[in-house]
């Protein structure tokens, strides 16, 4: 039986979400499924790994405890546990973390890399993703001993799967003598992963100015969105580019986007295509995003946004 490995990601303590959907794009019967974890106790999160179909719960540690966030450290980590117990294909998230790791252990395994993936199938290695800015999906197939794949997330929606779980320690001795990772500083949507949002409220060239970021910034409070831009916006020093959605910048799939004077190029609709629900406002009946939406109010934004936020704070008190 193959066996497959889930490089787990958490925050603050906690799995993220997103860690799901790339567990259920991995279910099959076979093989059997590795959660691979660096930063936190297997014990306390068994449970939750087992009931969605993980088999083997392995905390990835020195001697001295858990890792502390270093890519070269980690990559090196996972790499052992998977020439240990004889894994042969990894999946993560395609996210910041995944970015740093996946590609590192892929150049150790010297092993195929496919990033952003929406569809995996591991009996003939084949995924899928999209291509020329969302216009086509290609489906590739990976060839090797090893094969590594980065899934969008929220890009499959979890499902569970009842196992029961073996936990397993696993010391790995590594060491980084080329990278100090000193200080890590927290940029962007309000400390929210734009990419593994469940909803994202962005503004594009009608927000006017960057003050008036602070009215979407508001309203995501209110839901724990986190807040995006376009490309327009970013290139005009209003936000930071982490914050950018689009073909050059992050490629998002929430269950809700709420694109605030945004006029819908091509390039920024390549970004957030897969949203479950797409939500526009914008002056222009005309605009772009309005053949590319659920939704489409033609209204002043910071009309609509604010009351959005008023009525939003009062039915959560």
């Amino acid at each position: 039986m193959n066996k497959v490995a889930i490089l787990i990601e958490t925050k603050n303590g906690e799995l993220k979400q997103s860690n799901f959907g790339v567990i259920t794009a991995a279910h099959g019967d076979d093989h059997e499924l590795y959660a691979l974890l660096l930063d936190v106790s297997g014990a306390e999160h068994k449970a939750t790994l087992e009931a969605n179909g993980i088999r083997k719960v392995v905390e990835i540690a020195s001697d001295e405890g858990p890792f502390p966030w270093n890519p070269v450290i980690w990559s090196k980590a996972v790499v052992n546990a998977m020439q240990h117990f004889g894994i042969n294909t990894l999946l993560g998230l395609t996210s910041a973390h995944g970015k740093e790791l996946l590609p590192r252990i892929a150049a150790q395994l010297d092993a195929p890399l496919v990033m952003d993936c929406t569809a995996v199938n591991l009996t003939n290695h084949t995924i899928e993703k999209s291509q020329y800015s969302g216009r086509t999906t290609a489906i590739l197939q990976t060839c090797g001993a090893h094969h590594i794949y980065g899934i969008r997330p929220n890009a499959i929606t979890p499902q569970t799967r009842s196992e029961t779980a073996e936990l397993i320690s696993f010391a790995a001795e590594v060491d980084s003598p080329a990278l100090t990772v000193r200080e890590i500083k927290q940029t962007g949507a309000g400390g929210i992963d734009l990419t593994e949002a469940d909803v994202i409220i962005s503004g594009g060239r009608g927000m006017v100015n960057p003050e008036n970021f602070s009215i979407l910034r508001n309203c995501a409070e209110q839901i724990g969105a986190a807040v995006g831009a376009s490309r327009v916006a970013v290139d005009a020093g209003w936000v930071p580019h982490s914050m950018q959605v689009g073909q050059t910048g992050a490629t998002v799939s929430p269950k809700v986007y709420i694109a605030c004077g945004i006029s819908g190029s091509v390039q920024h609709f390549a970004g957030m295509k897969t949203s479950g629900m797409i939500i526009a406002i914008n002056t222009d009946p005309d605009a772009a995003i309005n053949k590319r939406c659920d939704y489409f109010a033609v209204a002043d934004l910071f009309e609509v946004v604010p009351l959005l936020a008023s009525k939003l704070k009062a039915h959560e008190g």
